[in-house]
């Protein structure tokens, strides 16, 4: 058998059909006949976000990103692929770990003191994520630890979190072009997506624009026998594996034994150095598909009849964010960053049995002053004897 066989073997036995360009609109329509709402990568602000679409013409056909850190720019390909970007600013965490929410309110009610007034949550919108990379597959599933009250997590779901997660369609398309900052590979998530999803494409774009399709669940087999797909090619299968060992070839790395350095390199001078250049700005914490850093914030109307309780997105670079009595427990910019990394990479395995970073190369694009994680671990290594 030739180099990469097995590869190929694994390919022929789960992506056997194909659908093409034209017909993907029936995705969408098998979608939204089932009630769902698709969320997926559409242009806005110069960037490719996520956002409500209805059909292909929603997708960025024709478009691609590129990376590199600090820096994130939109060109035209000269094809026109839907999926042929990377990733953008944002992430799939905002529809499932929103940025603001509600956790209860009260009223005064007259002889009966304070009393609740939310009343039972309505059905959550049912979300499908269209275009979900392996990588951000990964981060949800870290997520559902985190809120979903996994058992290294603890036996506490949050209730709006696994409200929304708990009927989530995911259409994954797995990688063939990847970003400068990308590093997937090395954290064990892509370029193919392998897990977590209930269809997943691979797309195609030469002679033919297809898809090869497959499904990962028993729902998402159900509707892919409703696509009008025929029977991929072995031309079609090779030209599949090709490309995505090609991309995973061209990834950035991350050090292999970062858990360890880091829990090693608390006091290394490169924090004093990395925090001359660090703005503490919660860019990475805020474009990163795995942070939950939350506030929690009471509020009231001037009458104090009534009041409420909202959770908000914070990061653990704003200063305030550590304070306890008397003080912050983090008052230095290195400080900061040293929690943000160490935790990212190290810690969150003593918290919830897995790293925090799923090398999507997102906090490296939106840098404002282009902080690369994966150099800074570099460095850290260079500077152990």
């Amino acid at each position: 058998m030739p180099s990469g066989g097995a590869r190929f073997a694994s390919v022929l036995r789960v992506n056997t059909l194909a659908i093409a360009r034209g017909a993907l609109d029936a995705l969408f329509t098998a979608l939204q006949r089932r009630g769902y709402t698709c969320l997926g990568p559409t242009i806005r602000d110069h960037a490719i976000v996520i956002d409500e679409v209805a059909s292909t013409r929603d997708l960025p056909e024709g478009w691609t990103d590129e990376h590199a850190p600090g820096s994130y720019r939109l060109r035209r390909r000269d094809d026109r692929a839907l999926f042929g970007y990377v990733v953008g600013p944002n992430s799939w965490k905002r529809w499932l770990f929103l940025p603001e929410e509600r956790l209860w309110s009260i009223r005064r009610a007259a002889d009966e003191g304070f009393v609740a007034t939310d009343a039972e949550p309505g059905p959550a919108t049912r979300y499908a994520f269209i275009g979900a990379r392996g990588c951000e597959l990964r981060a949800i599933q870290i997520q559902d630890v985190v809120f979903g009250g996994g058992a290294t997590a603890g036996a506490f779901p949050d209730p709006g979190y696994t409200r929304r997660r708990a009927d989530v369609f995911v259409v994954a398309v797995s990688c063939v072009v990847t970003g400068a900052t990308c590093f997937c590979a090395s954290m064990g998530t892509g370029p193919r997506a392998t897990t977590g999803y209930d269809v997943r494409l691979v797309e195609l774009v030469g002679d033919e624009h297809v898809f090869l399709v497959d499904s990962g669940t028993e729902r998402g087999r159900e509707l892919v026998a409703e696509l009008p797909t025929r029977a991929a090619t072995a031309a079609e299968l090779a030209a599949a594996e090709g490309a995505l060992d090609r991309a995973s070839h061209q990834l950035r790395a991350m050090d292999a034994g970062v858990r360890e350095l880091l829990a090693n390199s608390l006091e290394s001078t490169r924090w004093d150095e990395v925090a001359t250049r660090c703005l503490s700005c919660a860019n990475c914490t805020l474009a990163c598909p795995t942070c939950f850093c939350s506030s929690v914030e009471d509020v009231s109307d001037v009458s104090g009849e009534h009041a409420e309780r909202w959770r908000r997105w914070d990061s653990c670079f704003n200063p305030g964010f550590s304070y306890l009595h008397g003080g912050d427990v983090r008052a230095s910019t290195r400080a900061r960053y040293r929690q943000w990394i160490s935790h990212k990479l190290s810690t969150w395995f003593d918290q919830f049995g897995s790293s925090g970073c799923v090398g999507c190369g997102r906090c490296i694009t939106w840098c404002p002053v282009g902080i690369d994680i994966t150099e800074e671990v570099g460095a850290l290594r260079r500077a152990t004897p």
